[in-house]
This record gives structure tokens, C-alpha cells and sequence, in this order.
């Protein structure tokens, strides 16, 4: 299995994207998921480095790390939240700066609300009729588009007549960029990477947040270990460092295998689609030309051949291991990788470092059960009381 997901993934000469037309619909026909291997290529080069670049993620540090002590301060006030909601809250937001310099709340909860009509959309069946799922996703995008269309507009207005004082964002970037044949993006490019960027870069870390929080409460000794960590990169500190750093961050060895175990056990992105466009033989069959394969990545990642207790949470699997090619896929692979995956990681070890030191997860219905569209949640949220830790005595 490891194998024959790893060709259909990496090879590009043998497969192309083939997600159903309804998700292509709903997704955007220049996104990722819609375009083929040289304009995807293209398109990566042109748009990864700002998001995942090294530089790129230390100026994101600061902001990220403000908005992660003052929200779980609100939350420690509010009594009973849904935490999954909340966190859901919390990604869009700082994903939305990102993109697009913006801290309107209104516009954040109208475009989130949006978002997540979209997403149930994405894994229904595709009836476009009144009152089904589908339907509803599709009036969705048209909101997404016509509200990245107005905002694409204005900032092209601002940079015209030098309007414009607010930092230099992503949507700046994807504006300015061009490619070695001088070519810029048009609007239907840009608004689609938006779209796609925006959803994916909210979705996966709020759920992959939660699930790492709950999964530390649940084992005691993972969550003592984690939060000790913590502890030592804050001791360590110059006294005159205020915050966190990349290199902090770095030293997360065993914040990172929490991640990376939560990452393999609840396998956010399950499936991708690829379309054969040759005869191609693996593992002793041949693939017509035409036929749509589907890389399942959660049978990899739950396979006891590879992950002994594949079903158990535990971070320690990773001392010491290294994955072999096509047995750890979180955020795809080849070409097609992920390529805000080292940002979501960034975002969830920050939210993990202030909440191991400070807080706790007071979950109200913890037997809740579980539901899997359109993504693997608690029924419930997560309903939870967050409470903040009392001062240690000196």
C-alpha cells in the first residue's frame, strides 16, 4: 500500500489531479486541486515562499503569539465554549491577517459561517437542488468569490494611487508576483489560491489543535512531558527575550512528535484523487488510462504493519523513527504536498506552548460521540470550561 500510494502521488508523468468535478466546482478551477502539473508547479513556486518560508514565518511569530496569550485569556472568562468553534475562530483569524491584513470581527464570522457551508458541501453528494448540502456550498463559493473580488478591487485601487499604508500581506504578494516571464496572476487565479489557502489554513490547524489538547489530557504522562519542555525553553530564555522565536520553536522536539502523532491518528486530509493519464502498471496491475485512483492516506497511517497500535495515541512511536516515504502523509505528498504545512505546524505549537504552561481543558461531555464529516470532531465541539492555572507559590 505505502508503495503504490507513493508512485501515485510522485509520479506526475503517470497521474494528474483527478478530484470529482463537483469539489473542482466548489474548490475553484485555479486552485490547486484543478490545474495540471506545470501550472500547479508554477503556481506552488510562485506562492509557497511567502507562506512557508523561513522568513515568512518568523514575522508571523509575533502576531500569532499576541492573539494566542489575549484569546485564551478571553476564553479562561467565558464559562462553557465550544472549543473546536472557538478555535476554528482563532486560526481564521490569524490566517486572515495573513492573507489579507484584516482584524474585522464582522467580516471574519460572516466569511467563517461561509467557509463552513462550503465544507459540508465538499463531501456530500453532489445534488444541486434546493435544501441539499451541495447546493448550499455552491452559493457559499459564489459569496467567497464575490467578497475576494471586492477586496482584490480595492487593493488594486489602494496600490494605484498609493493608498494603501498597511504592511505588505499575502494578497500583496500574490498581486506582485511574477514568474520568469514577467507574467503576473489574474483575479480568478488569485481569488482561488485565496479561497483554497484560507480554508485549508483554518480547517487543519483548529482541528488538529483540539485533537492534540484532548488527546494530552487524556495521557497524563504525554502532557507532563510536553508541558516540561515548555517549561525548559522558557527557562532558558535571555532576559531580555520577550516571546518566542523560530529557534524556540525548534526545540519543540517533543511538542513536534505530538503533533505528528495527532496529525497520524486523525489524518485531517484522508484522500486525494489522482486520474491515470496512461496505462500504468503497479504492484503487478495496470491502471487503464482514464480510471481515478484514490490514495486513502488514513489506511496508511492506521496500517499495524507500519504504526504497531495503530490505534493508540503515543508520541514516543517517533523517537528515534523516521517515516518511510509514503507512510506518513498528513499533508500529501510530491508535488501536490501541502504547502502551508509547515505554517499550520507553527500556529499549533504556539497555541500548545501557552496552554500547556497556563492552562487546562475542562471538557463537559468527554464520552461525546464522535462525527466524521466533514471532518473527524466531537459531536458536541468539544464543549469545555478552559481554566486558567493558579500561580505556583514561590
Amino acid at each position: 500500500m505505502p508503495e503504490t500510494c507513493k508512485r501515485v502521488l510522485n509520479d506526475d508523468d503517470a497521474f494528474k489531479p483527478g478530484w470529482p468535478t463537483s469539489t473542482v466546482e466548489l474548490i475553484g478551477k485555479k486552485s490547486f486541486i484543478g490545474i495540471p502539473y506545470e501550472e500547479h508547479k508554477r503556481l506552488r513556486r510562485l506562492t509557497s515562499a511567502p507562506v512557508n518560508g523561513h522568513e515568512a514565518l518568523f514575522i508571523y511569530i509575533p502576531y500569532i503569539e499576541d492573539i494566542v496569550i489575549s484569546t485564551l485569556d478571553k476564553w479562561s472568562k467565558m464559562g462553557k465554549i465550544e472549543f473546536l468553534t472557538q478555535l476554528r475562530k482563532l486560526t481564521f483569524r490569524i490566517i486572515m491577517y495573513i492573507f489579507l491584513s484584516s482584524e474585522s470581527e464582522e467580516v471574519m464570522e460572516a466569511l467563517e459561517r461561509e467557509y463552513t457551508t462550503l465544507n459540508y458541501g465538499v463531501r456530500a453528494m453532489a445534488i444541486n437542488v434546493p435544501g441539499f448540502a451541495y447546493y448550499k456550498a455552491l452559493k457559499a463559493r459564489k459569496n467567497l468569490v464575490a467578497a475576494f473580488q471586492s477586496v482584490v478591487n480595492e487593493r488594486r485601487s489602494q496600490r494605484k494611487t498609493n493608498k494603501s499604508t498597511k504592511k505588505k500581506d499575502m494578497l500583496d504578494a500574490l498581486i506582485d508576483v511574477k514568474d520568469e516571464k514577467g507574467e503576473t496572476l489574474d483575479d480568478e487565479e488569485i481569488i482561488d489560491i485565496m479561497l483554497m489557502y484560507l480554508n485549508a489554513g483554518h480547517e487543519s490547524s483548529g482541528h488538529t489543535t483540539m485533537w492534540a489538547t484532548i488527546f494530552l489530557q487524556q495521557h497524563p504522562e504525554f502532557l507532563e512531558k510536553a508541558k516540561a519542555e515548555q517549561e525548559r525553553i522558557v527557562k532558558k530564555r535571555p532576559p531580555t527575550q520577550k516571546g518566542l522565536t523560530l529557534k524556540d520553536i525548534r526545540e519543540m522536539e517533543y511538542l513536534s512528535k505530538v503533533i505528528d502523532e495527532t496529525l497520524r491518528l486523525i489524518t485531517f486530509s484522508l484522500m486525494v484523487f489522482r486520474e491515470a493519464k496512461t496505462d500504468v502498471k503497479i504492484s503487478g496491475y495496470t491502471i487503464p488510462k482514464g480510471w481515478k485512483v484514490l490514495a486513502w492516506f488514513r489506511s496508511i497511517h492506521l496500517d499495524p504493519e507500519i504504526y504497531p497500535n495503530p490505534k493508540e495515541f503515543d508520541p514516543s512511536r517517533w523517537d528515534d523513527y523516521n517515516a518511510k516515504a509514503g507512510t506518513f502523509l498528513p499533508f500529501g505528498a510530491g508535488s501536490r504536498l501541502c504547502p502551508g504545512n509547515d505554517l499550520a505546524k507553527l500556529e499549533i505549537s504556539i497555541f500548545l506552548h501557552h496552554f500547556l504552561l497556563n492552562y487546562q481543558l475542562g471538557r463537559l461531555n468527554p464520552e461525546s460521540k464522535i462525527r466524521y464529516l466533514p471532518h473527524t470532531r466531537p459531536h458536541d465541539n468539544c464543549l469545555a470550561v478552559i481554566k486558567k492555572n493558579l500561580p505556583s507559590r514561590p
